[in-house]
């Protein structure tokens, strides 16, 4: 059940944007094994000065083209999360040209008691889901 956040720097298309989610969203469909439908995504566009995203030290070199996925999810093997995090970069720079170095994913893992998608019900713990 991942809620991903996606921030970038406002300069992309309507249809641009639409390909990310649609790219980022069956990524995580294949190698997360979440059903059909299980989309939670918003993206946030900032101004270049509000996202300095730095190398770690690493070498990497940015541009204003860096795009930031955040993703709060159920736990995941260490093998489904590097998977996820290839196969998003191969995908992206594949169709859309994206470099792989702008692209940079975070999980934040939580459990089935920290969701409730409406009503005020815990639905993975009432059974409902």
């Amino acid at each position: 059940m991942p809620l991903m956040r996606i921030d970038m720097i406002k300069s992309r298309s309507k249809e641009e944007i639409k390909q990310i989610l649609d790219i980022s969203y069956h990524v995580m469909l294949d190698t997360f094994n979440a059903p059909d439908g299980d989309r939670y995504q918003v993206v946030t566009q900032h101004e270049p000065y509000e996202m300095p995203v730095l190398d770690t030290g690493l070498g990497i070199k940015r541009t204003d083209q860096v795009i930031i996925f955040n993703l709060v999810t159920r736990p995941r093997t260490t093998e489904q999360k590097q998977q996820f995090y290839q196969q998003l970069v191969d995908q992206l720079h594949e169709n859309l040209g994206m470099r792989k170095e702008d692209i940079v994913v975070s999980l934040i893992v939580n459990g089935d008691e920290d969701w409730s998608f409406g009503l005020g019900k815990a639905q993975f713990l009432t059974g409902e889901l």
